[in-house]
C-alpha cells in the first residue's frame, strides 16, 4: 500500500515539475489541468478491466467537467498558455 502511494507521489511530482510556471507552483490552472488529465488517463485503464464500475465512472465525468472548466478559464485569460497546454497534453486533436 505504501509503495503504491509513493509511486503516486512521484508521478504527481513529475507532472508538476513538467508543467509548473515558477519554482513553487502547485496550483496554477496549467498544473491542475495536467494533474486531472493524468488521473483521467489512469481511470481509463481502470475501466478497460472494470466495465460496470459506474460509481467510478461518475467521478471520471466530474473530473472531465472540472478539466473542461479549467481549460475554458485558461483560454479566456491566456490563449497562448492554453494552446501550449493542450498541445503538450495531447488534447483537442
Amino acid at each position: 500500500m505504501e509503495e503504491a502511494q509513493l509511486l503516486v507521489k512521484e508521478k504527481k511530482s513529475e507532472v508538476i515539475s513538467n508543467f509548473k510556471v515558477h519554482a513553487k507552483d502547485t496550483g496554477s490552472p496549467v498544473v491542475q489541468v495536467a494533474l486531472i488529465t493524468e488521473r483521467i488517463n489512469d481511470l481509463n485503464g481502470h475501466f478497460k478491466a472494470h466495465k460496470k464500475d459506474n460509481h467510478s465512472r461518475r467521478g471520471l465525468l466530474l473530473m472531465i467537467g472540472q478539466r473542461r472548466r479549467l481549460l475554458a478559464y485558461l483560454k479566456k485569460t491566456d490563449l497562448k498558455k492554453y494552446e501550449e497546454t493542450i498541445n503538450k497534453l495531447g488534447l483537442r486533436k
